[in-house]
This record gives C-alpha cells, structure tokens and sequence, in this order.
C-alpha cells in the first residue's frame, strides 16, 4: 500500500508550485501567530523566571500546533480515509514556501530592472527584517539573495525534512518552532531571556536540515547548469563564519553557487551589524543574481523532495 505521508507530500509540493499562498486562504501560520500572540503574556505573568517562562511557553507552542493537526487528521481518519487524506495534503501544501518565496524575490526584481529603487526598497522590506530605507541597488541584491538562501532551508527544505520524518504534525511542529523564532528569537530586549529557548530550538531544529541542504544546494547549482565543486567548496569554507550556526551555510552556498560575495553590514532598527563575507567576488552582485538565486531555490527544494521521500521509502 503506498505511503500516504508520501502522496501528501508530493502532492502538497506540486500545489505549492502551482498557486503558492493566495491570500484569501486563511493560513495555520496565521493562528501559530494568534497562539503566540495570546499565551506569551501569560505564561510571563505565571512564571517570574524569565529563561523558564519561555522554555514553557515554546514547549506549550510547538506541543500544541503539532498535536493539534494530529488531532485533526485522527479525527478525519475516523470518519474517512480520504478526509484524513485530503488534511494531510492540506497541511503539507500550507507548510512549504518555495513559490512565494520565488514570487516576493522576482517582485523585488521587477521594480529594480524598471529601475524603481523606492518600491524595490519597500518590497524588499516585506521579506527581511534589516532596514532597507537607505539601500542601493546592488545592496538589495544582496539583501533579497540571502534571503532567498535562508528561506530556501527554513521555508522548504526542513518543513520537508520533519515531513519526512513524522508527517503533516512534524512539519507543523517545525513551523511552530520558525514561527516562534521569528517573533520571539531576538537578542533585543524584551527577549533576550525570553525568547532563548525559542531561538535555541530553532537552531537545533535547523541544524541536519541546513547541512543536507548544503548537499542538496550543490545538486540544485548542478541541476540549472552552475558549478556544483564551487558551490560545495564555499558552503564548506565559509558556513561557520556566519553568526547562525545555520543561516551561513545556505548563505555560502548560494554565494558558490552563483560566483558572488554575500555578507558584510547590515542594519537592524538602527543598530548595525557586521556580518562576515561569504563566498568570492566572482561576478558582480547585479539583478541576474536574484532569478538566478529562484532558480538554484526551486532546483534545491525538488531534489529536497525526491532525496527525503526516497530515504523514507527505503527505511519503510
């Protein structure tokens, strides 16, 4: 009998390819965010230690999120296979990123070829978290292909990976962990303490997904026609540089990929950041390095799919 976990995937992937996230769709990322949103303040106000406040409230999030979408395939399964089903491609479908990853990148791409420094500014606002007002052109390249790398692993490859492992409730587990990340993972104040444990996990959970997208990166360079060694070589020499112990490995092998220097300044709500070069200066940071940057993304992300639904065949 064939792997339902297997289908779904497949299945939610080629969705994802096809429509992306439309945006009458509500999506679960939404209600992880409302979660969050709701439970932080309490578990602040139950727990004074602020370190042990956020260990409980990331558990309570992840446990929750995932155990919920068990729940709801379970229940479904009780009434039908196909219903249950049809859940498990939903949730699959909901949890990958790979076109609107591409399509946000592109935008940001049409407003720079059109030579609309401005809009390429604010749409490029819409997808990283440093500050773009005062960025020129070859910066926000620079900016929107890091992303792109970045987001290659969190938004594709490791949703993939804890697919993969433990179905549509371990991708969804995963996405509760980026989520928190993202909203409570910072450094500033008032997470510092607080959102430790969530940016901690988060590294954790990263961790294989971003190593065997370094593999999966030179394969991706391959597939559209790059140079596969330089990709490799670079992600080798340059990933620990990075102050993630995860986002520079996909940083430098993109950087390899495309024969560009990623790295250097950025600047976060003021507060400037030096971040180490990755890669060579090959070619010049110009806008062919952003469908350049798509393409080796959605190159990366399928042989993610294949890689992960064959090891998972084999061990079943």
């Amino acid at each position: 009998m064939p792997d339902p976990v297997v289908i779904a995937l497949i299945a939610g992937f080629i969705l994802d390819l096809l429509f992306g996230d439309p945006r009458w769709l509500p999506h679960p990322v939404r209600l992880i965010g409302r979660l969050v949103s709701w439970a932080e303040p309490r578990c602040r106000q139950l727990i004074a230690n602020e370190y042990l406040a956020g260990a409980v409230f990331t558990l309570a999030v992840v446990t929750a999120t995932g155990g919920g979408v068990w729940f709801i395939i379970w229940g479904l399964q009780q009434l039908h296979a196909l219903l249950a089903g049809l859940a498990m491609v939903y949730f699959m479908y909901a949890g990958l990123a790979a076109r609107d990853l591409a399509h946000e990148a592109t935008a940001v791409w049409r407003k720079l070829r059109q030579g609309d420094i401005d809009q390429a500014r604010q749409q490029l606002s819409r997808i990283v978290g440093r500050d773009s007002e005062q960025l020129d052109a070859p910066e926000i390249v620079r900016a929107t292909v890091e992303t792109v790398a970045e987001s290659t692993v969190d938004g594709v490859l490791a949703p993939i990976f804890f697919a993969a492992l433990a179905g549509a409730p371990g991708l969804w587990a995963y996405k509760a962990i980026n989520t928190l990340d993202s909203m409570v993972g910072h450094r500033e104040e008032p997470y510092t303490r607080f959102g430790w444990a969530a940016a901690r996990l988060d590294d954790v959970a990263n961790f294989v997904p971003a190593r065997i997208g370094l593999f999966l990166f030179g394969v991706g360079t391959w597939i559209t026609g790059g140079n596969p060694g330089q990709c490799w070589r670079i992600g080798w020499r340059d990933g620990g540089k990075h102050r993630s112990p995860n986002a520079g490995i996909s940083e430098a092998a993109m950087a390899g990929a495309l024969g560009v220097r990623l790295g250097g300044t950025n600047t976060y709500d003021g507060v400037i950041y030096v971040q180490p070069y990755l890669g060579d200066p090959i070619h010049p940071l110009d806008i062919s390095c952003i469908p350049q940057a798509v393409r080796v993304m959605y190159a990366t992300s399928a042989a993610g799919v294949v890689l992960c639904l064959a090891v998972r065949l084999v061990v079943n």
